[in-house]
Parts: C-alpha cells; structure tokens; sequence
C-alpha cells in the first residue's frame, strides 16, 4: 500500500466531525521480515493480534539506511520489509506519529507469513 500522508492529512482534515488527535489512519499492512531471526518464536504464545508494536528507525543500519525494527514489548521481531519502507522511514524521520499494531498471527513454515502488521498515522 502506498503512503500517501499530505493527501491523508488533507482527506482527514476536510471532514467536519474530525478532530486530528482522535484520527488513526491505516497506512501500510505489511509482512514482518527477518522473525526467523528474532526474539517471536521465544513469544509467540503471550503475543496477540492486536497487540500494539514500537517501530524504531535504523538509519544507521549498515544493509538498508530505512531500516524500521518492530518490536513488542522490548523484543526485537523483526523489520518493516526493504521493500515497503521508504515512505514510512522518511515520514518517521519527518517526525510524523506513527503507530503499528499485529493484525495477523499464522503458524506456518513461511516466516514470512507468520505476521502481519498494520501501521497507521496518527493525526
């Protein structure tokens, strides 16, 4: 999904019943990349669909300068995929809100498949 923020915020705003710090719009869904590699095995049986992540920029990140790490509850998941998070990296570095919260939890052999997440700006 494409993120679209100064028209989102435009769309928002033109509604006369919005008041922007109640408004959270859907942004992105997007797979969780790399769980093979961290802590959501350890936590797969307390986490829930639902659950709000904290997303931390990785500007640093020496294998992609837009990394986005997702955790819960202090446990690193794993990332925004490369291929989705240009946008959402530079509007966090524009210091817009963003949140993200699971929306999909599958067993399954994919790692890839396992978690979906959703992130929503808020306004």
């Amino acid at each position: 999904m494409r993120f679209l923020p100064t028209l989102i915020i435009s769309l928002v705003l033109a509604l006369p019943h919005a008041r922007a710090e109640e408004v959270k719009v859907l942004v992105q869904s997007s797979p969780l990349a790399g769980s093979q590699y961290y802590a959501l095995s350890s936590v797969w049986g307390e986490i829930r669909t639902g659950d709000k992540l904290l997303l931390k920029r990785e500007p640093e990140n020496r294998h992609d300068a837009n990394a986005i790490r997702v955790e819960w509850n202090g446990h690193q998941l794993g990332f925004v995929p490369r291929a989705e998070n240009r946008a959402l990296a530079a509007a966090m570095d524009r210091g817009e809100k963003v949140e993200a919260r699971v929306a999909r939890l599958k067993r399954h052999r994919n790692p890839w498949q396992r978690v979906e997440f959703e992130v929503y700006l808020v306004l």
